[in-house]
Formats: structure tokens, C-alpha cells, sequence
């Protein structure tokens, strides 16, 4: 059975090193974001393991319409529990949450080859895909709550 809830940020290091950053060292999974105020992370488990994972800051450092939004960052499944709605349960439960505070807009920077996956978890792409380094093509998604 899968259990949705917040978790400290440590939790998260292990699945983004291993599903998002495996060529870098550890400390690359460690964000200058997972401890500021008003952040929180979240996490899927089955059967007491942690299968995945994504954290949610305050940062509003693009230009959009709303004032009151909050960033995506390091979404991570573990490859062999995809496809259990886990992600989908982890971004469920965050918007729950968002919603609750007044936050009427998400948004992330997601790699492009996961941006139909955000689409199907209702964000549109915003502005052209871009590089990331070292990481690759993304693109910023958008999501409104309210």
C-alpha cells in the first residue's frame, strides 16, 4: 500500500543521487534550498521503503503573473516502482498542502524527456527548453492551483 507523507530533507539525498544526479558526486544532491523556511519535502513509501520523492521551496525567481508560488525540484521515482502512482501521489499530496497556504501557482524546471509526464500531472510548458548543466535540456513547467 502506498503512504504519502513529509520527510526530513536527508531523506531525499540517496533516490536524487542514484535517479538524478548518479555522475556527480553526493554532495550535488544536497540543494542550497532543502532547508529554507517554508520548504518541505515529501515521500512516497511501500511497505516502509521510500520509492519517491520530490521537495518544494518558496523561490520566485521567474517572472510570472502570480505572487504566490512555490518551486518543484528534484522529483524522483525509483525506476522499478514506477508506474504505481507514486510521483503522482507525492505532487497530489504537496498540492494539497500549497493550496491550503494560498500558493496558487507550481512550477518546475523539468527535463525535457519527462515533460510529457508533467503535462499528464496538469503543468504546461513555459518559454523555450534551455540548457541545464551538467544535466542536459529542460524546460520550465507551470501549474496552477487556485
Amino acid at each position: 500500500m502506498l503512504e504519502v507523507m513529509k520527510i526530513k530533507p536527508e531523506m531525499t539525498y540517496d533516490l536524487r543521487h542514484r535517479i538524478l544526479r548518479p555522475h556527480q558526486p553526493m554532495e550535488a544532491s544536497m540543494y542550497d534550498t532543502d532547508y529554507q523556511e517554508g520548504g518541505f519535502h515529501v515521500g512516497a513509501f511501500i511497505d516502509g521503503t521510500l520509492i519517491s520523492i520530490a521537495s518544494f521551496c518558496p523561490i520566485v525567481n521567474l517572472d510570472f503573473s502570480s505572487g504566490k508560488q512555490y518551486r518543484l525540484r528534484a522529483m524522483a521515482t525509483h525506476p522499478e516502482c514506477r508506474k504505481l502512482g507514486a510521483g503522482r501521489g507525492v505532487v497530489k499530496y504537496a498540492e494539497s498542502i500549497l493550496t491550503k497556504n494560498g500558493i496558487d501557482l507550481l512550477w518546475c524546471m523539468g527535463r525535457t524527456n519527462v515533460q510529457e509526464y508533467y503535462e499528464r500531472l496538469g503543468f504546461k510548458p513555459h518559454g523555450e527548453v534551455f540548457d541545464y548543466p551538467p544535466i542536459g535540456p529542460h524546460i520550465v513547467m507551470v501549474k496552477k492551483l487556485l
